[in-house]
């Protein structure tokens, strides 16, 4: 530890045993300093009180209000709040305080020949304590909403203060770490957290309205299935059985259509062993659902209007709880425009316009596929390195663009590639998605349209249903927004024997090294022989729609409490 540090810790220490004193101060006067004798009967949180005197606001953007017409609306009646105390201010016999519940903010006003013996207990009161206060509603000379208090008491002492006075928690670890600071010290988080609470409620909603079924289905599996990933292990003891912990609800999901439901959903917690990242947590929420007798075009269509349903909820939800402003900034600061039509656009027509704007041939997947780079380890035979690199530098000055291309993992992908598919895929990774924001714009130019990319290989899709007219690919797609990946969709394959060999497909890539793979699930297969009807099914990365549209940076600023390593291990 620094000398700063301990010297911070130190003072820390001084002001807990300040705080202690005060506590002991309360317990000593018969009170208790943590008490759980509130009487809410005639609570009225913050923002319903502001709302039932905004007929008396004069000057609204700097919240100024009427004296008297706060005193008609009032008529002198009680008013009780309870919340922590942010700041204060004192002078001599007057106090000005600041409260804080979950819905916004009042000043209190505290007069000693008003609270008369209750003022005296101020003393006792700091700032991060939760308190009581009844009063009268009322108009400072300042023309802010007041409340002129007649009883104040402590309810919950802090015996921590606040970091650095209250606004110094910035370093971005102890924010997540410590995030119970967080929501008190930036009040921004806590707003960006109820809309994420919003977005999920509106997910709900649009699914229900439209004859969805919420459902459940197990989070702890035998099998590896529903998507490529690595997993993470567990395990059962009185069944001696080792388990998976889900990386996707996909399987149970669909078996239920199978047993007869049409139209199903869950929204649920899933689990992926892999890197952490902006847009990567080891466990995030997930919104799956699947609808018999529909195709992913027909999902095309519906996620443009659950986006846009979902966005029109946040803000209608955001601004009647006073939060109208931070949904104006969320959409201010987004890339990208939800109100025009997404562009729709199938991998092999994407690939061949990234070729054509980068100014490149289209043989060069073909050509760089037999250029590759070989990982670390490999012994087989390789390519020859020089060829390769004479190849790239030529292609690379082909223009701008090739430039900003990552030509050596490109290389090092397509080495590792076993089919046509797997190149075709390789391709679009490189050659297209990391331009698709600068690609699709709207229509005013200043920022991106969402992209649905479809028709993937079925090399990629072990899931999806083949096309009728090309079965080398699949009846899917991935929607990128602001060339970020949201979701994923496709026409399910429902044919148990195709089933069957993309299932073998994924074993003899997990004996191949492979370490994203599914398991064969023989149950599965059972289940389509009984009959699936036709069927889209849909996955969304919630996290990712949340911070999508609060504007957010990290997938961190979006789960309350998302994974860090332990401060225990010394790092």
């Amino acid at each position: 530890m620094s000398q700063d540090e301990s010297e911070a810790t130190g003072g820390e220490e001084a002001l807990i045993a300040v705080r202690r004193e005060k506590a002991s101060r309360v317990r000593s006067r018969g009170e208790h300093p943590f008490a759980n004798d509130v009487d809410t009967e005639g609570r009225e949180k913050v923002a319903a009180l502001r709302a039932r005197f905004a007929a008396a606001l004069i000057e609204p953007t700097e919240q100024r209000y009427s004296p008297e017409r706060v005193s008609e609306l009032g008529a002198g009646k009680s008013v009780t709040v309870l919340g922590r105390l942010i700041a204060r201010r004192g002078f001599g016999k007057a106090s000005f305080l600041r409260l804080r519940d979950d819905s916004g903010e009042l000043q209190l006003f505290a007069k000693l020949d008003v609270l008369g013996e209750d003022f005296a207990r101020l003393e006792d009161v700091d700032v991060a304590d939760h308190i009581e206060a009844r009063g009268v509603v009322m108009v400072t000379k300042t023309g802010e909403l007041s409340l002129e208090c007649r009883r104040l008491r402590l309810v919950t002492k802090a015996l921590r203060p606040q970091p650095d006075k209250w606004h110094g928690l910035t370093d971005v670890d102890q924010r997540y770490r410590r995030r119970y600071v967080d929501l008190v010290a930036n009040p921004d988080v806590a707003v960006v957290l109820r809309a994420r609470s919003i977005i999920v409620q509106a997910l709900r909603r649009f699914l229900d309205d439209a004859d969805f079924v919420e459902v459940e289905t197990p989070t702890l599996h035998s099998l590896i299935g529903g998507a490529a990933a690595r997993p993470f292990v567990t395990h059962h003891n009185a069944l001696d059985l080792r388990l998976f912990l889900r990386i996707a609800p996909e399987l149970f999901l669909k078996r239920l259509l199978v047993g007869g439901y049409e139209r199903v959903y869950e929204i649920g917690r899933c689990y992926r062993n892999e890197g952490i990242s902006t847009r990567h947590n080891p466990e995030f929420t997930m919104l799956e659902y699947y609808q018999a007798y529909a195709t992913y075009q027909t999902l095309m269509d519906n996620t443009e209007r659950m986006l846009r349903f979902v966005d029109d909820e946040l803000g209608r939800r955001l601004t009647a709880l006073g939060f109208g402003s931070h949904f104006l900034r969320f959409r201010e600061q987004r890339p990208f425009v939800l109100d025009e039509p997404f562009a729709r656009l199938p991998m092999r027509d994407a690939i061949a316009q990234g070729l054509e704007r980068a100014g490149l041939p289209s043989e060069v997947v073909a050509r760089l596929g037999d250029l590759g780079v070989p990982p670390q380890g490999h012994h087989g035979p390789a390519p020859d390195r020089a060829v390769g690199d004479r190849a790239v530098e030529g292609w690379r000055g082909a223009s701008e663009r090739a430039a900003r291309i990552d030509w050596h993992n490109f290389r090092r992908g397509l080495f590792a590639c076993e089919t046509d598919g797997d190149r075709t895929f390789a391709a679009y990774e490189y050659l297209v998605e990391p331009f698709l924001a600068e690609d699709y714009r709207s229509s005013a130019g200043d920022k991106s349209r969402p992209v649905f990319i479809t028709d993937y290989p079925f090399e990629v899709s072990p899931l999806a249903r083949r096309k009728d007219a090309s079965p080398e690919l699949t009846d899917r797609f991935e929607l990128f927004v602001e060339g970020r990946e949201l979701c994923n969709a496709f026409s399910e394959l429902n044919d148990p024997d195709d089933q069957a060999s993309r299932f073998r497909d994924q074993v003899e890539r997990k004996t191949r090294g492979a370490e994203e793979t599914m398991d064969y699930d023989e149950d599965y297969v059972r289940a389509l022989e009984h009959g699936m009807p036709p069927a889209a099914g849909f996955g969304l990365g919630v996290d990712r729609l949340v911070m999508m549209l609060t504007a957010q940076q990290s997938i961190r600023d979006v789960i309350a409490f998302p994974l860090m390593r332990s401060e225990s291990d010394g790092s």
